[in-house]
C-alpha cells in the first residue's frame, strides 16, 4: 500500500445484504489504499477464501481483481485507489463475491479522519457474525440451512442426554463426529476480530502469511 503522509482514513462499515441478523464489520482503511488492498482486506475481515470472482461498482464503474476465467476490467486495480473517487460522508458502493452465490455487500463512508501515527492501517474496530460458509448456496439457502442446523443440533444434544443416561459409549462417539460437521455451522455468532487484526498488521506489513489461511480454505 501507498504511503503518503497526506492520507485520510476511511471509517468504513461493511455488511452482507439480504442476511437477518446481519453480518457487518467496521474498517478503519487508508485513503490511499488501491481497489486490490480493498479487495484483499474485505476478504479477511470476513473470512472469505478468494476462491471466487469479485467485483466493486463505484460511481457507475465496475472495478475489481481479476482471477483467471473470469471478467476483465478496464482498469489496473493496483493503480486505482480510493481516494480518487472522493467519497463523500454516508456515500455508499458495492462489493459482490462469488457471482455464483452472490455475496453482495454495501460499504458505506461513515468517516474521514486523521490517521494516528502509532496505529496500523487498516485495522477492524467492530463486527459482529461470522460470514457464511463459502458454496452454500446464497443468502436465502444460507438462512435456511441455519435455521436447520439450530433444530438439527437441538435433537442431537437431546440424543446425546439420553446415550450419557444410557452410558452408550459407542453412540456418544457418532455424536462427536455429528457435531465436528455442523461445528462451521454452530459457530456463526462468533467473531474474533483479534484474528482478523493479526492478518491485517501481515498484510499491511506484506507478510505473505496473511495468505496461509486462504491456501488452507481452498483446498
Amino acid at each position: 500500500m501507498a504511503n503518503e503522509t497526506s492520507a485520510e482514513v476511511y471509517r468504513l462499515h461493511v455488511w452482507i445484504r439480504q442476511i437477518t441478523p446481519m453480518i457487518w464489520r467496521r474498517l478503519l482503511v487508508r485513503s490511499d489504499s488501491t481497489i486490490t488492498d480493498l479487495h484483499h482486506i474485505l476478504q479477511i475481515v470476513f473470512g472469505w477464501s478468494d476462491a471466487h470472482l469479485n467485483g466493486f461498482h463505484i460511481h457507475g464503474q465496475d472495478y475489481g481483481v481479476y482471477h483467471d476465467g473470469g471478467v476483465s476490467f478496464s482498469t489496473n486495480p493496483n493503480q486505482v485507489r480510493l481516494c480518487d473517487f472522493k467519497f463523500r460522508i454516508n456515500e455508499r458502493f458495492s462489493y459482490e463475491y462469488d457471482f455464483g452465490d452472490c455475496w453482495q455487500h454495501v460499504v458505506r463512508v461513515e468517516a474521514h479522519l486523521k490517521p494516528e501515527d502509532k496505529m496500523t492501517y487498516p485495522r477492524c474496530i467492530g463486527g459482529q457474525r461470522r460470514a457464511p460458509p463459502e458454496d452454500c448456496g446464497g443468502p436465502l439457502a444460507f438462512m435456511t440451512r441455519r435455521d436447520d442446523i439450530s433444530l438439527q443440533a437441538m435433537d442431537i444434544f437431546a440424543d446425546i442426554l439420553d446415550d450419557l443416561e444410557c452410558h452408550n459409549a459407542e453412540a456418544l462417539e457418532n455424536h462427536v463426529d455429528n457435531i465436528n460437521e455442523l461445528r462451521e455451522w454452530l459457530t456463526l455468532d462468533h467473531f474474533d476480530r483479534r484474528a482478523v487484526n493479526r492478518r491485517l498488521r501481515q498484510y499491511a506489513a506484506h507478510d505473505t502469511t496473511w495468505m496461509d489461511v486462504v491456501i488452507a480454505r481452498s483446498l
